[in-house]
């Protein structure tokens, strides 16, 4: 251990790896064989020279989130041509240097390579710094009057494809089901354009959900009445915003489309990374990261996108604690935050989020409903489970203990190999499983066994 925390185990390197492809190749990298010139310094960077297929190695720079970067958190730098972040050669540097100091040498000073772009990330932070510190200066629009009358146009596109989106369903529901069948995907492609032409990109998401539901087996008539009242009851929402709370009217407008901000009073804590993740949509890759306040015992969510096939650049060791400040987003109990200046090195903590049984588990995902109805899933803590099958369905899910209740896995999490990594360090005896709660089942994202167990990823 060092000033700058503790170096980061195989497994929390590993997690970061933007997809399969890039874990493999980093692991193979991971190995002294191909570096030279590495070294780490008491401020939290990790450089090193690694020999490529050309004439010049490639310069990789880490920065694992100490005060060389201003406090800004993990970040990367390489001179490959990569588009993925962290590429395979930071992987393979941060694997190289989970090693210990006899891999890459603590203590050292940095090359003026690594120097270079370490006083650019400074400046950077402390230019950033002085911006929040005279949000009068620079925060207001150049022309308020020219930012709202964009803001109102672009709410009376919304109004008006509401108002179509809403005579359409009207219009399927006196057709019949059936007719969606029939139209094929066709039907909600043209739909959800016409919603994009309408600025409310949150309502084509959502149109073109329901036209993958036809075809989706036995059973779809029902999922896509379901699908079709949520979408009325935002439409609705949309409609008749001027009539609804504060809270619940920023939850319409964040699903409808909108950009928010967080807004929310930033909250300094120690907030252990629990888990991270990403989704994909064909236009957009988006990473899930939750977060847990060991002092405020609050789940928080970062959100951070990457154009498709390009993974987003942020991306936090699974398992280890950052001492940081997070602002909320607003609407109706949403745990989004936005990640704001973090103070120091991630570090290990005993601190676990306390685990509660199904049926809370259950009970948690339906107050939150009531806050947000069109919420996908919820964050919880499962505490004393058991992965066992299902005796009737054939697929997994965690019982309690006593065998009482249940909670069955979604597909995806059955098909995945953290499944089976669960399924092992279980063994059959109960273990504390975190994950997203939601219609669909439960997503296991990470587990510990005892109070301050280490963190072990599932995704």
């Amino acid at each position: 251990m060092t000033q700058q925390g503790v170096r980061w185990t195989a497994d929390q390197v590993l997690a970061l790896a933007p997809d399969t492809a890039s874990r493999k190749a980093g692991s193979k990298l991971g190995t002294a064989g191909p570096w030279s010139q590495t070294g780490s310094s008491d401020e939290g960077a990790v450089w090193g020279l690694c020999k490529g297929s050309g004439s010049k190695p490639y310069q990789t720079i880490v920065d694992t989130g100490g005060d060389s970067g201003g406090g800004s958190g993990p970040a990367y730098k390489c001179s490959c041509p990569s588009r993925k972040f962290p590429c395979k050669h930071a992987l393979g540097l941060l694997l190289l240097w989970s090693g210990g100091a006899g891999q890459v040498p603590d203590g050292q000073a940095p090359p003026e390579w690594t120097e270079q772009w370490l006083a650019g990330r400074r400046q950077r932070a402390a230019a950033k710094r002085t911006a929040q510190d005279a949000p009068d200066a620079g925060s207001a629009p150049a022309d308020p009057d020219a930012a709202r009358r964009r803001a109102e146009r672009r709410a009376q596109r919304i109004t008006a494809g509401a108002t179509e989106l809403e005579q359409r369903l009207t219009d399927l529901l006196r057709g019949g089901l059936a007719q969606a069948e029939r139209a094929g995907y066709g039907l909600w492609e043209e739909t959800a354009a016409r919603m994009v032409d309408a600025q409310a990109p949150g309502l084509a998401a959502r149109v073109r959900e329901l036209g993958a539901i036809p075809g989706s087996g036995a059973g779809w008539p029902v999922r896509l009445l379901e699908e079709c009242a949520l979408l009325h009851l935002l439409d609705q929402g949309w409609l008749h915003r001027a009539g609804l709370p504060e809270d619940l009217a920023a939850t319409v407008r964040s699903r409808v489309g909108l950009p928010t901000q967080a807004t929310q009073a930033a909250q300094r804590d120690d907030w252990l990374v629990l888990a991270q993740y990403d989704s994909a949509d064909g236009h957009l890759t988006t990473r899930r990261i939750w977060l847990y306040g060991t002092a405020a015992h609050r789940t928080a969510l970062l959100l951070s996108y990457g154009a498709a096939g390009r993974a987003p650049a942020l991306a936090l060791p699974a398992g280890l604690a950052l001492d940081a400040s997070v602002a909320g987003y607003p609407g109706a109990g949403t745990p989004r935050v936005e990640l704001g200046e973090q103070f120091g090195a991630a570090r290990p903590t005993d601190v676990r989020p306390a685990g509660v049984d199904v049926g809370a588990a259950l009970a948690a995902y339906g107050e939150a409903l009531t806050a947000d109805p069109w919420l996908e899933s919820w964050p919880v803590t499962l505490t004393d489970v058991v992965p066992a099958r299902d005796p009737d369905g054939g697929g997994w899910q965690l019982a309690d203990a006593e065998g009482k209740s249940a909670l069955p896995l979604v597909p995806q999490a059955s098909a995945a190999s953290g499944l089976w990594r669960l399924v092992a360090v279980s063994g059959g005896a109960p273990v504390t499983v975190f994950g997203e709660c939601g219609h669909r089942g439960f997503r296991p994202l990470a587990t510990w066994t005892g109070a301050a167990g280490d963190v072990i990823s599932l995704c």
